[in-house]
């Protein structure tokens, strides 16, 4: 089981000077969690900070050991699949190690198991290709699964998903939903998007105010229901029209503690 992460009494500003996080206390469970919240409120800071890639000004984040994140990148045609998932250096010191141009440090770092780990990683989210397969050939929605194995291949403890779905094709979008819905380690997931956010296990969002916690996802409403508040949705995050629906259906208290000022 993967340990949760805890942000405590953190504090962190852009380098402008803007102030995104004061005294901020929030944690994460270890199931699968969506982060929400408008434009501007820090989530792919907040991500960052998880991560290890920015440090607070103030306060601490405990996290697990092994992380892995997808960030908001543009997809790159260029190398081998090897190349894209950061397993190049990796696979030559293997190289070296079988053809007896090793030097001692290639056979001390040596990863016999990096292989098959590939191979399982690729076939995990659904795409029969070997690493050495230019990235050139594939469609942007294979090239898409190429980066979810390559966050795999670590078998990271939490993901991190930044956006995961904007500007996919539909087959890039698939893969990701099907990464989310069988996952069963960490994953904390900034989106907008509705259909990941049926499948996770709770919500935060952030405000200017700090942030909230919902025990809820947006599967657990109806059909109808989800119809009635289509149009609510053009200008309604994700985190409120959840507390509206449950409140409204007496499962949550209309007041509800804030976790940070």
């Amino acid at each position: 089981m993967p340990l949760p992460v805890v942000l405590t009494s953190v504090a962190y500003a852009t380098p402008d000077g803007t102030r995104l996080f004061s005294d901020l206390d929030l944690s994460f469970s270890a199931g699968r969690t969506g982060l929400v919240g408008r434009n501007g409120t820090g989530k792919s800071t907040l991500l960052k900070l998880i991560a290890g890639d920015l440090r607070p000004l103030a306060g601490s984040i405990s996290r697990p050991e092994r992380i892995g994140m997808l960030r908001q990148t543009v997809q790159t045609s260029d190398g081998m699949i090897a190349d894209a998932m950061g397993v190049r250096a990796a696979l030559d010191r293997l190289a070296r190690v079988e053809t007896g141009t090793a030097d001692e440090i290639d056979y001390v770092e040596a990863d016999w198991t990096l292989p098959s780990r590939i191979a399982s990683c690729l076939a995990r989210v659904g795409l029969e290709a070997e690493a050495e397969r230019p990235m050139a050939t594939l469609s942007g929605g294979q090239r898409t699964r190429v980066q979810l194995a390559a966050l795999l291949v670590d078998e990271p403890d939490l993901m991190l998903l930044d956006e995961p779905t904007n500007n996919l094709d539909a087959e890039g979008r698939e893969a990701v939903l099907d990464l989310l819905s069988q996952w069963r380690g960490g994953v904390i997931v900034v989106s907008h998007d509705r259909a990941l956010l049926r499948d996770v296990d709770g919500i935060v969002e952030l405000t200017s105010l700090g942030a909230r916690s919902w025990n809820a996802t947006l599967r657990q409403a109806s059909a109808p229901q989800m119809s009635r508040t289509e149009r609510w949705f053009g200008w309604m995050s994700a985190a409120d029209w959840t507390r509206r629906r449950f409140t409204r259906a007496g499962q949550f208290p209309r007041s509800l503690p804030r976790l940070s000022n």
